[in-house]
């Protein structure tokens, strides 16, 4: 048997209630989610109850695409996201897992594919 534990984040960036500066939705630290590292993110509402998980080859601008787009699967619900976890995975294969893992266990709300509860 494979026992997979979630990975402890290595970035948590929050909301702010009333930025001053530059922000997307709220969040204004992106600057902290490496750019060119691959890894796994989640994102969190107020009650900390899981979102979406998501995974990338590079971080800062696939989890800033979320926000921006017009096809991404949370586009009716950025204003629910008030916590972004990070966790640097380098080898895609983990991260294919460990998303699929984490969309399972912990049951991400509007995560679509991957879902093998119903």
């Amino acid at each position: 048997m494979i026992n997979i534990t979630i990975p402890t984040p290595d970035v948590t960036i929050t909301k702010q209630e009333n930025p001053e500066l530059s922000h997307i939705y709220g969040f204004t630290d992106f600057h902290l989610i490496p750019r060119d590292m691959g890894g796994i993110f989640m994102f969190y509402n107020d009650n900390d109850e899981l979102l979406f998980v998501g995974k990338a080859r590079k971080l800062r601008p696939r989890i800033k695409k979320h926000f921006e787009d017009t096809v991404s699967v949370i586009k009716m619900n950025r204003d629910e996201v008030t916590k972004i976890d990070v966790c640097l995975i380098g080898d895609p294969v983990h991260r294919e897992i460990y998303e699929t893992y984490i969309v399972n266990e912990l049951k991400a709300k509007y995560n679509v594919d991957k879902v093998l509860f119903k």
